[in-house]
């Protein structure tokens, strides 16, 4: 599996380390109130927060930006209370430009330009997966302008991985050369896939991983929030292992509803051809499934131990060249898996290739 392009499935499950709604004020994960506690102590100008989704990018990102527009922050960041605290709750801060795609804006709630949300309303196009140029200059605009109130103005860019060559290199000038009030922060889960130059104008951090027993007080604490079912501590045990240990990713497999049966059933129902056990699963989701599985066969083929499915549970795995070429499918798919021209269709390819490739597990090729 590689990490996260735009295109990965798993964009289809990914979450936000709050428990709480995007609307508000949020608890930040344990893990995370950790890290902003060693981030706020840095000057730089643009800060860059990566790692592999489900670490709470974009929850760390925002309670950075909130700490800094605050007007009486503490040790511990934000304090929550204050106007500004308020303005960007809901997402009225002056001084907070936030660089989204079209779908992530509207999916945690930031408002789009007017102009943008016309264009939506009216159907002449779909929302952007990409970080537009054109929001790109809205927002270096944006930088060149005297701050409202505070010391400072703030940009966030996320997922920052999503912007194309021409709204990145806009992004890059101010980059540059920033005005001595603007701070930005860029959160990305695939930090790999940003120009070079991007990184390099910024102060790089990468997200920790929480312990596992942190992970999973956590992730109880969210199912019952949530009162999501089942939220008992061997399903989300269960979730945990399905995301690969990533919370944020985690809580979403629970929402899902997965429960131990249903994981451990996988492996060898695909390789027989049934697909009944995830047929009902959003397309991204059981092309994610798919790569899992492949990867874990591909770890034990190689020597080594899966990560999302115990040993036992796995098909025995067939050639090195198959199980390569099966991976290059799969990637291949995940271009087009959010939107895919006959799901039906596409769901029984799927299932027929997975019994091809893992049904004899005698080493074909």
């Amino acid at each position: 599996m590689t990490e996260r392009p735009d295109s990965s499935p798993a964009g289809a499950i990914a979450g936000h380390a709050g428990i709480e709604p995007a609307y508000g004020t949020p608890s930040l994960a344990p893990w995370l109130s950790a890290q902003q506690m060693q981030l706020l102590g840095l000057r730089g100008h643009a800060l860059l927060l990566h790692g592999p989704s489900g670490l709470g990018q974009y929850d760390l990102a925002l309670a950075l930006a909130r700490a800094w527009l605050c007007e009486c922050p503490g040790e511990q960041g934000a304090c929550g209370a204050c106007d500004s605290c308020h303005a960007i709750d809901v997402r009225t801060h002056p001084d907070l430009a936030v660089l989204m795609p079209e779908t992530t804006s509207l999916e945690l709630g930031w408002p789009l330009d007017e102009k943008v949300q016309k264009e939506l309303d009216e159907k002449k196009r779909k929302p952007s997966r990409q970080i537009r140029v054109e929001a790109a200059r809205s927002v270096i605009a944006f930088s060149q302008l005297t701050r409202s109130r505070g010391s400072c103005k703030v940009v966030l860019v996320y997922p920052a991985e999503r912007m194309n060559t021409e709204s990145a290199n806009t992004l890059l000038k101010t980059l540059e050369e920033p005005s001595g009030e603007v701070r930005f922060i860029l959160a990305s889960e695939a930090a790999d896939q940003l120009l070079p130059t991007i990184r390099s104008r910024c102060q790089a951090h990468a997200l920790s991983w929480p312990e596992p027993q942190a992970a999973l007080g956590w992730l109880l604490a969210a199912a019952r929030s949530e009162a999501l079912k089942p939220g008992d501590a061997a399903s989300l045990q269960t979730c945990l292992q399905a995301a690969g240990g990533r919370p944020q990713d985690a809580l979403q497999w629970a929402r899902a509803g997965l429960t131990p049966r249903t994981w451990s059933s996988l492996p060898r129902s695909m390789a027989a051809g049934d697909w009944s056990l995830l047929s009902e699963w959003p397309m991204p989701l059981q092309l994610e499934v798919m790569q899992k599985l492949c990867h874990d066969l591909m770890a034990v083929a190689g020597g080594g131990a899966p990560r999302f499915f115990e040993r036992d549970q796995l098909p025995a795995p067939p050639s090195w060249r198959v199980l390569a070429r099966w991976s290059r499918e799969l990637l291949q798919e995940a271009r087009s898996v959010e939107h895919p021209f006959q799901p039906a269709l596409s769901q029984q390819t799927w299932a027929a290739r997975t019994r091809e490739r893992l049904g004899s597990g005698r080493g074909a090729s």
